[in-house]
């Protein structure tokens, strides 16, 4: 009888073991607090509307049932956590992560999976540099630097007509990298003369200093390289001093926060920003339902790179997938190779691991609201409209 008992018991303890669903973990890394939390979280909840629906479409790995799970972590926009984050992620046994959004971020960050040979897709990072280290598994699904800069350079000069452009950056690795970007086309281009060069800092509140000098110089366009954080308090400070130009930036002052930052200063097509990515016409119905979607998941719109993140976390399991396994040694290739369809569009990169045509998205507001203006596609020759 004992016997009996007791193979039962035992046959009982590994039913539950032979069934176990194996777990893949996909790493998320951005500022969930700080001053660009909001940017950061939009980030975590794009990658875990992917990880639910890739558990509710029963997504398998070479014909295995696995539960998705993500790994989220704060890096606080900031260096030195941003590698601890890493490490932590590396040790918690993720197979790939969506992340970092700051460029200053993103590039120690990526040294440390590199070394852990884990795959990393960054939704945001812009700098040049991230994708330029020779690491097998830094990928970026947005528009460089480059690109920005040139597309931004291009449109204050030919479109918005500007003979005298102020510069302003704050003097982080993603800031800097596109103020000088911006500054090398505006010279490259001609026409329009940089009147002014100054720079703050990521957390500064008090930008009077640094206007006033501006506004002696009377520029037609301020260009700022910085966060939304930032760039709504220096718009209410130019209001204040009366400073009557154009305000031109890359994506981290695209988001639907500025408005509240900013105030009435925001007006109408003052300021003209650029997000490092975009949907052509034969897209925009997907992205408007993925926008409802996040919506009504979140209570809220999404910012700026939660479609982003969410494509990240996608093509990660499509290149698990079309490998037969969730080994970063297995699918790394696959990913390299990868030729993916998603809602920001295709998703396929460069030997570098850059995005391929990759897509910039002008923007300015009007009444209060974020309002596209076109859609631009890399080029040799800077840009090119988008299709």
């Amino acid at each position: 009888m004992r016997l009996i008992c007791f193979a039962t018991l035992f046959s009982l303890a590994v039913v539950p073991a032979a069934h176990a669903q194996s777990q893949v973990k996909i790493g998320s890394a951005s500022p969930l607090s700080g001053p660009s939390a909001h940017q950061g979280k939009d980030i975590e909840n794009g990658a875990r509307l992917a990880i639910d629906d890739l558990n509710a479409q029963g997504a398998a790995i070479g014909g295995k049932k696995v539960k998705w799970v993500l790994l989220a972590e704060d890096d606080g926009s900031d260096p030195k956590l941003g590698t601890a984050v890493a490490q932590k992620l590396v040790d918690a046994g993720v197979v790939a992560v969506v992340g970092h959004l700051n460029s200053g971020t993103t590039v120690p960050a990526s040294k440390i999976y590199n070394s852990a040979g884990i795959p990393q897709i960054s939704p945001a990072a812009t700098t040049p540099l991230y994708t330029h280290q020779g690491y097998k598994t830094a990928f970026r699904i947005v528009a460089n630097d480059d690109l920005v800069g040139r597309v931004l350079a291009n449109y204050s000069i030919n479109t918005l007509k500007a003979k005298k452009i102020a510069i302003i950056d704050d003097r982080t690795a993603f800031g800097q990298g596109l103020a000088d970007q911006f500054a090398k086309d505006v010279k490259r281009i001609g026409g329009a003369e940089i009147v002014s060069r100054q720079f703050t800092n990521d957390r500064a509140t008090d930008f009077n200093a640094i206007l006033t000098q501006i506004r002696a110089r009377r520029p037609d366009v301020i260009f700022y390289g910085g966060m939304d954080a930032t760039a709504g308090p220096m718009l209410k400070q130019m209001q204040a001093l009366g400073i009557d130009a154009k305000f031109v930036s890359g994506d981290g002052v695209c988001s639907e926060k500025l408005p509240q930052l900013a105030g009435s200063a925001l007006g109408d097509d003052k300021v003209i920003c650029v997000v490092a990515g975009g949907v052509d016409a034969p897209l925009e119905a997907g992205m408007a339902a993925f926008s409802a979607r996040y919506k009504t998941r979140y209570g809220m719109a999404f910012q700026t790179y939660a479609p982003y993140a969410y494509d990240a976390t996608m093509a990660f399991a499509a290149a698990m997938r079309a490998a037969g396994s969730s080994d970063p040694a297995t699918f790394l290739p696959a990913l390299a190779k990868i030729k993916y369809q998603g809602i920001t569009g295709t998703i396929a990169f460069d030997a570098n691991g850059d995005l391929r045509d990759a897509a910039l998205t002008l923007y300015t507001y009007r009444h209060g609201q974020l309002t596209k203006l076109r859609v631009v596609r890399d080029s040799v020759d800077g840009a090119r409209p988008g299709r």
